[in-house]
């Protein structure tokens, strides 16, 4: 029995005259007191969430093939899945860059869409803080295992130009599309967000533009004590102070803040109670991690194959590797944010589509970029965070733009549709940028 219908029973009970009400309110308070005790104790654990009362979560029992055909079957982009195979086919058969590369990069597409799915059906499990960190991880793992595939072959540029490429689409495409479908549909009004967050996440990525711009200052102003190894110093350890400060985010907005986001959850659980069914998990718990682990393999696979295709794709299309790396990668590794950022903001929940597109790039300048930068001081790679002049400057601008878009706390169609044409901006000039360290790819 639910306990929104507790109240009304007792109530109807209590008109009635029945003899045994008392009997029945100590025996229902009983039952809630308890309920609600258990319910603290978890949440000072931090394995429930405060919504427990509201809602519940049902775990389906599923067999293997409902599992296969809830997951594999019931999306339409799932399509595309077969084009993963297919680059692997072409690749020991004809061997052409081109087409590896091309097919390898729709075939990740749809595993990158489930990833996100397999992802937000665990967080039903873990409550709205853990299920926001998975969301947030496995939101970017895509673009991690490309980086450390590349790493791995000493494509150090590639590296740098799909990370940075994959914080221009977060903040210009994804967040630009998520202003101007939201803007259409409330066409009449201003979509309103948290200004205070807002904020708090532009102060983020200006800090991620100083670790990355002055690594690149100290090369180009020619003012390293020690010619060559002053920069990879500072940026890592620049690197491991990012690391540190994303950890303190992390705990400031879970532990600290949490109050914060409170009126967000409540938003969240007044939905989740309006939706009912529709919104319990299709997918058990383990289910979800056993789908995380394949489809997070089948990534990975893909990606040693898309990365050996690069250098090739480039020749053969005649496209500049940087045009590859900084903007056709990021719109593969995005398309889950991407679809959410917009689902979200057509709901008019503003704060979702900012914690989806803002959040996911904070993660990756971060922490994905000082990470890779770690990761490839322990396999002995000289990736820094100087991203050269050119590009350093587009971060650098991008930012600026996006914070003043941001200071209002409001968003609307023309917000929107300014951000996507910077966007467009950004992606005519890679296309006509040649990088001057081509010869390290």
């Amino acid at each position: 029995m639910s306990h929104c219908k507790v109240p009304a029973l007792i109530q109807a009970q209590v008109e009635m005259g029945s003899v045994n009400d008392l009997e029945h309110k100590s025996l229902f308070r009983k039952e809630e007191d308890a309920t609600q005790t258990k319910a603290a104790s978890l949440m000072e654990k931090g394995s429930l969430s405060p919504s427990f009362h509201a809602h519940t979560t049902k775990s389906p029992k599923n067999s293997v093939l409902r599992s296969i055909r809830i997951v594999i079957l019931s999306n339409k982009l799932n399509l595309l899945l077969p084009f993963g195979p297919l680059a692997i086919l072409v690749h020991y058969m004809i061997d052409s860059k081109g087409w590896v590369f091309l097919l390898s990069l729709i075939g990740i597409t749809p595993l990158a869409e489930r990833l996100g799915y397999a992802t937000e059906q665990l967080a039903f499990y873990t409550g709205p803080t853990v299920g926001g960190l998975l969301n947030a991880t496995f939101g970017n793992v895509t673009e991690l295992i490309i980086s450390i595939f590349a790493l791995k072959s000493g494509m150090i540029r590639v590296v740098q130009l799909t990370l940075l490429g994959s914080i221009l689409s977060n903040m210009l495409l994804v967040l630009g599309c998520a202003f101007f479908c939201g803007g259409l549909v409330f066409y009449q009004k201003d979509q309103v967000f948290d200004k205070g967050i807002a904020v708090v996440n532009s102060g983020l990525l200006l800090m991620a533009v100083m670790g990355i711009l002055f690594p690149a200052v100290l090369h180009y102003t020619h003012s390293e004590v020690h010619a060559g190894s002053s920069e990879m110093a500072l940026s890592r350890f620049s690197s491991c102070i990012m690391l540190i400060a994303y950890a303190a985010y992390l705990f400031f907005q879970l532990k600290s803040q949490s109050n914060s986001y409170s009126p967000l959850e409540e938003e969240t659980n007044q939905n989740e109670e309006t939706c009912g069914e529709d919104e319990d998990p299709e997918i058990s718990k383990w289910e979800a991690i056993i789908w995380l682990s394949i489809l997070t393999a089948w990534v990975s696979l893909l990606s040693g194959y898309l990365v050996d295709a690069i250098e090739g794709a480039s020749v053969s299309w005649n496209i500049p590797i940087a045009f590859i790396s900084v903007i056709l990668l990021p719109i593969v590794g995005n398309a889950a944010e991407h679809a959410g950022a917009i689902m979200f903001a057509m709901k008019d929940k503003l704060d979702l589509s900012l914690g989806v597109a803002i959040g996911s790039s904070i993660q990756i300048s971060m922490f994905v970029v000082p990470f890779c930068v770690v990761i490839g001081w322990m396999m002995g790679e000289q990736m820094d965070l100087n991203f050269q002049l050119f590009e350093t400057a587009m971060l650098f601008i991008t930012v600026i733009v996006v914070a003043f878009f941001l200071q209002e706390g409001t968003s609307n169609y023309f917000k929107g549709l300014m951000l996507i044409l910077c966007y467009l901006i950004v992606a005519a000039s890679f296309f006509v940028h040649e990088d001057p360290h081509e010869d390290a790819i």
